[in-house]
């Protein structure tokens, strides 16, 4: 089947999945191969739950709704592809090393002030999220937000070419995922390949000129707009107040000053604030419908969370990790003002070559933060922890010394936590998701 005759089967569905568990009557299924499962293998289990279609490259397989392809994943990009073309609305791509979802949900906050939006769920923006992202995307949608991840070189502009953005924003570049790009310079080069596809397509860059980086990265573009100045709009905006357990924001928009809280940890998130703010401005929402917007966002999933347990206050940023925001979510947490504090790290998984150094970074960094107890959880840490007990500084109770203890896994963590019984703490929690540090909660 051709892709135009697909288009037309898929107008007339419920919508498409890869799921053939979760199939509603009405929809496509695609069978997508993975290193584990066959979706091959459920193709007739998905037609007998009601599906309209299913999507194969299994050329044995043959019967009613059975439509049969080369590449199952190239067929769903294709469809996606196809759907974008007919869709005209902004579409507005987000990448970058650090604050990609919280971002994604924070310009979807802001926008929907202006009009009905629909955007990347959770953090599914790979290769199979993009195009099921479009393929979910109503026809009187206001705007579109698409969230795009990459650990090798290609793959933004991969997306790019599926999802056709008209605006895009990088949210900064760091030194995360160089074990599939080889090198940060590797990392630069894969994630400016946004900026690099808008460029050549007619489509507007927003980008953050407090960022060196990103600001290098948009020289002699046509169309790129500076966070300071959005559209007709002026913005400036930065911590109010560094010590809060929540981020304040003192913004000033076409000279007036607007001081709000908002719902997230840290004051690194401000550039996060700073791009959903500059995007709102540029499409024209209502200054106090952005202001609302971000103060009323509260995050989910495990990302830059503040939770009270009973027990302890818990910052529950363990969704991912790498070394530019492990250095940033500790110094944000050292400026707090608590009686007690403590720190749970997972190990910074896919770092390569810089896995060593950027460990040794982080235990660097908690001995020169006096008072601060931590738990290190992974073969890593316990690695990097090497280069510091020759001089002492991990002995618990050390004077100068940082007071910590190593565990492998979050399991083993969790239950000597349950032992100790740590109370009246403001305790952070941070590492990959890989780490699975969400296993210490029940024990905080």
């Amino acid at each position: 089947m051709d892709i135009e005759s697909l288009y037309r089967l898929y107008r007339r569905s419920a919508g498409v999945t890869t799921d053939s568990r979760t199939i509603r009557k009405g929809e496509i299924f695609f069978a997508l191969r993975g290193p584990t499962h066959d979706g091959n293998r459920h193709a007739a289990a998905a037609i007998d739950a009601g599906a309209l279609a299913a999507v194969v490259d299994d050329p044995s397989l043959d019967g009613e709704g059975i439509v049969v392809v080369r590449d199952v994943l190239e067929t769903m990009a294709a469809l996606a592809a196809s759907h974008r073309l007919r869709l005209k609305m902004p579409v507005i791509a987000i990448t970058g090393t650090n604050g990609k979802t919280t971002t994604k949900e924070l310009v979807t906050a802001v926008l929907s002030r202006k009009g009905k939006v629909h955007s990347t769920a959770g953090n599914f923006n790979n290769h199979i999220g993009v195009p099921l992202t479009l393929l979910s995307a109503p026809d009187d949608v206001s705007f579109l937000v698409v969230e795009m991840g990459a650990n090798h070189m290609g793959e933004i502009d991969a997306l790019c070419r599926i999802a056709m953005p008209t605006h895009g924003l990088i949210t900064n570049i760091g030194r995360a995922h160089i074990e599939g790009f080889g090198s940060f310079e590797n990392v630069r080069k894969a994630k400016s390949e946004l900026y690099r596809w808008l460029g050549a397509n007619g489509g507007t860059v927003i980008y953050n000129d407090e960022n060196n980086v990103l600001s290098g990265l948009v020289a002699g573009m046509a169309r790129a707009v500076p966070y300071s100045e959005p559209g007709s709009h002026s913005l400036s905006a930065g911590p109010d107040d560094d010590e809060g357990m929540v981020l304040r924001v003192s913004a000033t928009i076409d000279g007036v000053v607007h001081r709000f809280e908002t719902g997230l940890f840290g004051r690194y998130n401000i550039d996060n604030v700073r791009a959903a703010m500059a995007a709102g401005l540029l499409f024209d929402v209502p200054v106090s419908g952005i202001i609302d917007a971000v103060s009323s966002y509260r995050p989910s999933n495990n990302r830059s969370q503040v939770t009270q347990t009973g027990k302890n206050t818990v910052i529950r940023d363990a969704y991912n990790a790498n070394p530019s925001s492990m250095e940033k979510a500790i110094s944000s947490f050292a400026g707090l003002k608590a009686e007690k504090k403590m720190v749970i790290l997972g190990d910074m998984l896919e770092l390569g070559s810089e896995s060593r150094p950027g460990h040794e970074a982080v235990i660097r960094q908690l001995i020169s933060l006096p008072g601060i107890r931590a738990v290190l959880v992974g073969p890593l840490f316990r690695e990097a922890a090497a280069a510091f007990q020759s001089e002492q500084l991990l002995a618990a109770g050390t004077p100068g010394g940082l007071q910590a203890e190593f565990f492998p896994t979050s399991e083993e963590a969790a239950e000597w936590l349950k032992a100790e019984n740590p109370q009246g703490y403001t305790i952070l929690v941070k590492g990959s998701r890989g780490i699975m540090l969400e296993k210490v909660f029940p024990s905080l």
